[in-house]
Formats: structure tokens, sequence, C-alpha cells
């Protein structure tokens, strides 16, 4: 299987670049534009789309970029002229070094909530619960452990802005609170891994949410 990983750095001049940045909704569509024609969203699961917008100093002010990973290779060339900057390479080199007992940096921004219980629910609350602080920190270890294959060693949180936007069909407004976990952990389960790190971990995944990348810890961390 091919993993694809893109990475994409929107020029700020470019009005359609400005305004993809602007709507986690707006991202995910033009990234989709990048794959061959279908229903999105079983697309994306089928092509396992995921991306995640970051910041990076390139010896100035912090600019946004998005890391797109995929098992189709994205046809750049899609976007708009002057959209931007685009590297893709393969991480099969990646994949393939991953054993239990390695050591790994790992990142990911992800949205980390709960199912509410029947009597809050009745109570007419909202169905799924923001988690943040410690709370948040419980989640990831949760995730990591039991679901990742992936026993910390190191945990670092920041809160992010929510992905946002509205959905053009329904008008639907999209918000997923987001929080990036990162630090160092040894792998416990590779072949779970390797299942997260092609499928994604936790809500919002069509929004920016729940791409996980590691690295060995020998290497930059990702």
């Amino acid at each position: 299987m091919s993993v694809w990983l893109t990475l994409i750095r929107p020029d700020l001049r470019h009005r359609d670049a400005r305004r993809d940045l602007a709507s986690a909704v707006g991202m995910h569509h033009r990234l989709m534009m990048l794959f061959p024609d279908s229903t999105e969203d079983a697309a994306r699961r089928e092509m396992g789309v995921l991306f995640r917008l970051e910041d990076a100093a390139h010896h100035g002010p912090r600019t946004p970029q998005v890391l797109l990973q995929s098992q189709v290779r994205p046809d750049t060339d899609r976007l708009p002229a002057g959209y931007g900057s685009t590297v893709t390479r393969e991480l099969a080199p990646l994949l393939d070094v991953l054993r239990d007992g390695l050591t790994v940096h790992y990142r990911i921004a992800a949205s980390a909530v709960r199912k509410s219980g029947p009597t809050t629910r009745a109570a007419g609350a909202s169905p799924i619960i923001t988690l943040t602080g410690t709370a948040a920190d419980q989640w990831w270890q949760r995730q990591a452990e039991e679901k990742a294959g992936l026993k910390l060693i190191s945990a670092h949180a920041t809160p992010l802005d929510a992905a946002r936007g509205e959905r053009g069909q329904d008008k639907t407004r999209i918000r997923h609170t987001r929080t990036r976990f990162e630090g160092t952990a040894v792998i416990t389960d590779v072949h779970a891994l390797r299942t997260c790190l092609l499928t994604g971990i936790g809500r919002g995944k069509a929004y920016g949410c729940g791409l996980l990348s590691i690295a060995p810890a020998t290497r930059q961390a990702p």
C-alpha cells in the first residue's frame, strides 16, 4: 500500500488560499479536488485523506502550512495557479522501520470529546461533550495507549483554534475543538499504530483533525 505525505505552503497573497485557511470546510473541499472525482465523504475514507494545519517558521514570521496524507497521490496541479508551493513524498520508508519497542516523536491535532450520558441528553444537553485541560490529556492517553499502540513517555498539550466552517449543501455549521498533543512514546503494538496512522484518531477527520504523525526519536520530530 502506498501512502503519500504532501506539504502545501499556501501563498497568503492568493485570495483562494486565504479563504481556505479561514474555513475547515473550505480546506476540505479544496484538498478533495486533488483526487479522482467521487462522493467526497466516501472518497475521503477510501483514499485515506487526512490533513492538519500547522504554523512553520522560515527565517521570519510563522506562516501556515498544510500536511496532507493520502493513500492516493494527490494531483497538486489541480490547485489554482499561484496557490502555493507543494512537495510530495512517500511514507513507506517510515512505515517500514516501525517496530515494537521503538521510541518515536508524535504529533496530532485532535478533537478530544466524549459522549454525554442518557441523563444529560434527556435534559437537552449536547450528546457530545468537549474535553479540555486534564480531561483532554486523559483522553489522549487513552487513545494513544488503548487504540494507537503507544506508551506515552511525555505529552504536551496546546489548545488550538477550533476547526469551523459552513457546509454549502445544507448550511450546517461545523465546529470541532482542537488540541495539539505532542511528545515521545514507545511503540507497544505496531499493527495498531499503523492502522491509526492510516485512518486517523477521533472526530472531525474531514476537517483537519486526527492526523497522527510520528518519527523515530533519533530523527527530527514531525
